[in-house]
């Protein structure tokens, strides 16, 4: 396994994150355990969670994944060998029946103390804003349209005070954001510098071969400030596969469950895919483990995210680490997207 730091931390990370949605809803509490032991005992230190999860999002299983790693937690009393990482919701009709009120108030120290009793643990490493408060454009819509009915009041500054005193209480030791755009991040790290705060360590954003928008000016935002990317769906929901161009995807597979979840599934995107299908297997190896090992490698990303719902899939998955591509690979990869670039913002 490959490690970095969290940026602006001493927080040691495996390059490969274990991702965590799954849990609770196409997966077991026991499907979790084995996945976590899998991942623990292969060098993967880094655990990504969500008050929201498993995804899709209900009130009826909200907050299970969390429990199913807070019982891990309890029986293997290893806490201290995991680098673990939650999230906040944002508000928005998906998220209602968790609150209503954003990152308004006491909402973050409410969300915090709910989350450590989930997790069965007083700390969490890295607390994540899971989406903003504004309304933008996010979870694929590729252009921002201002919304002159959007209630958002500026309050950048009173949420980094509210994650600055979790910090402070020793309830997180850094924290980051998630689905952020350039605008947004680099108003935080405006209000950092202003007032002397602990710097964003991490975004937590979409990028694979099918999603690169990233590139266009977070990736800048991202080195210069060193705000390094957590990189989701780096399978693009299991596409980047190619289960569902070749036809071997289970009856449990994410997109066969939960048609609806189309971001990947465009006409464009499966033009692409199949694409990268060609070209890994003229190089003689997965698609995934290409779609993989292109994700590792960029500069800005401090940690690739990934999921599974089996342990075949999670071998291969975290065994991505050992393949590096060539120059002659990343060009190749670099001429299919000037073709057909981003299908799937």
């Amino acid at each position: 396994m490959d490690y970095t730091t969290l940026p602006s931390t001493d927080i040691k990370v495996s390059k490969i994150c274990l991702g965590t949605m799954t849990w609770g809803n196409q997966n077991t509490e026991a499907d979790g355990f084995s996945q976590m032991d899998y991942a623990l005992e292969n060098g993967v230190n880094f655990f990504d969670t969500a008050e929201l999860y498993p995804v899709p999002a209900t009130k009826q299983t909200q907050g299970r994944t969390s429990e199913i790693i807070g019982n891990w937690f309890k029986q293997k009393q290893n806490r201290d060998k995991v680098v673990l990482a939650s999230k906040i919701a944002g508000p928005g009709d998906y998220t209602a029946h968790i609150r209503t009120s954003g990152f308004k108030g006491n909402s973050i120290a409410k969300a915090i103390d709910l989350e450590l009793k989930r997790l069965q643990t007083d700390y969490i490493d890295l607390y994540q804003l899971h989406w903003p408060e504004r309304q933008t454009n996010t979870f694929g819509v590729r252009d921002f349209k201002p919304s002159p009915k959007d209630p958002w009041i500026d309050n950048f500054n009173e949420v980094l005070k509210q994650l600055n005193a979790l910090v402070k209480a020793g309830k997180i030791r850094a924290y980051g954001l998630s689905n952020e755009k350039s605008w947004g991040s680099m108003r935080y790290i405006e209000e950092v510098r202003k007032e002397k705060l602990p710097k964003i360590s991490t975004i937590q954003n979409a990028y694979s071969l099918l999603n690169r928008v990233f590139e266009g000016d977070l990736a800048e935002v991202s080195l210069r400030e060193n705000m390094g990317l957590l990189a989701y769906s780096p399978l693009a929901f299991g596409v980047l596969s190619g289960k569902y161009i070749l036809g071997t995807a289970r009856e449990n597979a994410r997109l066969k469950l939960f048609p609806r979840f189309a971001r990947y599934s465009s006409e464009q995107a499966t033009v692409a895919t199949k694409a990268y299908l060609n070209l890994a297997n003229e190089l003689g190896m997965s698609l995934t483990t290409m779609a993989l090992a292109f994700v590792n490698e960029r500069p800005f990303v401090t940690s690739n995210i990934i999921g599974a719902t089996t342990i075949d899939q999670l071998k291969e998955n975290i065994d991505s680490i050992h393949t590096k591509l060539s120059k002659d690979t990343l060009e190749k990869i670099n001429g299919i997207h000037s073709k057909i670039p981003n299908p799937s913002p």
